[in-house]
Parts: structure tokens; sequence; C-alpha cells
């Protein structure tokens, strides 16, 4: 797949009001999406494709380099789906700071009128992506210039107060594009907003992971951004729906050019053999994680769309589930679910 093949992908996606973005790492990361007829502004310009609203925004400039690779996952009685733009290992790293750092104004905006805003790095130290804030708000500049050079968490350090009361945007890099976030920070016993909003968490920083280990990535890649196609049986707030099968048949194609051949050939043969009416017993499951993921995908499809499995299928593929495969809320934060 060529650059222009993946700028072509994305740009179409951007026009797509059900799908959602995503950008940054396991524990630090920001979503974009819009609503029905929410008003939007699309950048296509070289250098810089983006979509931005009121709430947020998502933008992309050089993609050289890029892998697009789509997945699923089993959650509970559903799945999530989505499609990882993945960097190599070598080549993904941003700046990993460990310590709040002034960066000046931020030129790289998605919109005009944000870029003579004073850009920070929150210093989170993460792999492959910037988190940052960005304020014209002098009480503020003030503060965290005051705290520059200290670790946000560090006792005593008053910044990180601060940045949850005035809720600066929220802008997070990577080497290929950047979201940005405009909405309030909730408080920390509060619920986050519907549309634009980021997740920091830092138990989960403390992994060191960069990715959820449900979510299969090409060996040697890291994933930096995801974006969200719409989901046949959830709408974009994970509230359940009719069933969709033109949602459906869509992720289905973009899987089938962009997902992992083996898992892809697992679904077609399992598929196959139930269609067939062969016995569950003669099936042969993989025994990793992300094939039995792949199998169950399948099922919760075919409960949807018909013909249902057999009930020895049923059990089969469901018996090897529970807490050592289903991803929590948190390590599944990259699709619907």
């Amino acid at each position: 797949m060529t650059t222009d093949d993946i700028s072509g992908f994305i740009r179409a996606q951007l026009h797509t009001q059900d799908t959602a973005w995503n950008l940054g790492t396991f524990g630090a990361i920001a979503e974009f999406q819009r609503d029905p007829g929410e008003a939007f502004v699309l950048t296509d310009e070289p250098g810089r494709l983006a979509a931005t609203t009121a709430r947020g925004g998502v933008g992309f400039g050089a993609l050289s380099g890029v892998r697009l690779f789509a997945s699923e996952t089993a959650i509970g009685q559903s799945w999530s789906h989505r499609i990882a733009l993945c960097l190599a290992a070598d080549a993904c790293a941003m700046n990993r700071r460990t310590t709040l750092t002034e960066l000046g104004p931020d030129g790289e905006a998605l919109r005009p009128e944000d870029r003579g805003g004073i850009l920070f790095d929150m210093g989170l130290g993460t792999l492959q992506a910037d988190i940052c804030i960005r304020t014209a708000d002098p009480a503020l500049i003030g503060i965290l210039r005051a705290a520059a050079g200290r670790s946000l968490f560090e006792p005593g350090n008053p910044a990180m107060g601060a940045i949850v009361a005035a809720g600066p945007h929220r802008v997070f890099i990577a080497r290929f594009g950047r979201c940005e976030v405009y909405q309030p920070i909730p408080p920390a016993d509060g619920k986050s907003p519907e549309g634009p909003h980021t997740h920091v968490l830092p138990k989960l920083l403390r992994s060191g992971r960069t990715h959820a280990a449900t979510e299969p990535v090409p060996d040697g890649f890291v994933p930096c951004a995801h974006l969200v196609p719409a989901h046949p049986l959830k709408d974009a707030l994970g509230h359940r729906r009719p069933w969709d099968h033109q949602a459906h048949d869509a992720f289905q194609a973009m899987l089938d050019e962009y997902g992992d051949v083996r898992l892809l050939a697992l679904k077609s043969r399992l598929a196959a053999a139930m269609a067939s009416g062969a016995p569950a017993d003669a099936a042969a499951i993989p025994d990793d994680r992300f094939g039995r993921h792949a199998a169950r995908v399948l099922l919760r499809q075919l409960v949807q769309s018909g013909p249902a499995p057999a009930s020895d299928w049923v059990t089969l593929l469901e018996r090897e589930s529970g807490d050592r495969d289903e991803p929590s809320a948190d390590a599944d934060d990259y699709g619907h679910g």
C-alpha cells in the first residue's frame, strides 16, 4: 500500500461521521469523534489532512512508513474493532520527556486561532506520543513555568491540580499526526464528556505497555493511533443498537484488506465448518490469545447475522474465555465495545 493509498483511506474516513479516532499509548489516549450533523472543518492541503470541530480535532502530516492494521477483540457477548496506524518500533519514538517542559507557541496547532497558545509537554515519558497541554491563560502559564523541570506527580507539585482546574487544550502528538481535545477536563470523580476527551491513567502508564495485550499488532510495529469505523451492534457511545449489516460488511472488507491473514483464514475455516454442519469437536482452535479471540468474535457475529451456530460450537468456542483473555474497560480503550 502506498502513502497515497493511506492518505486516501484516511481522507475518506475523516469525511465519515461515524468513524472515531484516537492517538496515544496504553494509559494516555486522546479521542476524537463528531456527532451526526455536527459542524466540522476539513483541512486538505499539502502536509496537513485534518478534521476539527468546536470540541476537538485530529490531523495527519507525513504518512510515510505508516502501516494500517485491522483487528477485532471479543468483549463479553460483543466485540470491539479498530484499524491501527502503526510505525516500525525503531521509527515511532517521540521525545520521551520525563518532566514538565515548555515547548513554546504551538505553530502546528490544527486551528489557526490556537497557534499562539503555549505548548507544554507533561513529561509522561511515553514512547510513541508526546502527551501535552496548550494554554493561553497567563495564570496557568505562570504556574506551569514555575513547575518546569519537575515531575507532575512529585509530591507538593501544584501543576497537576492547576491543569485539572483550568482545563487547557490537550494535545497528543505522534510522528505522523496529532489529536487535540478542547473540552474541559472532568474532575477526578467525574465522567468524561461525550465526544472528544482524554484519559491519562498513571497506573496503566506504569506498565510500560504500548497497547492493550488483547490487540494484535504486527511484529516489529507499534500502534500510534487508531480509527474506529462504525460498529454494527453499538453506536459511538457504546449503546446497543439494531444490527447494521452494512456496517458489519464494511469493516469485514477493511479486515480483509488490512487484517492478519492467519486470523482471517481461521475465521473463514470455522465459518465454513459451522455452515457445513461439521461437529465442533472436529475443529482445531489455535491455542493462542488472538486465535481464541478471532473464534469468539466470529461466534458473536454469527449470532447476530445468522445462521446461529449449533450449541456444541458455542460450548467449544466459549469454554476457554475468561479473565486471562477478556480485556478490562481500561485495557481495551481503542474501539467500540
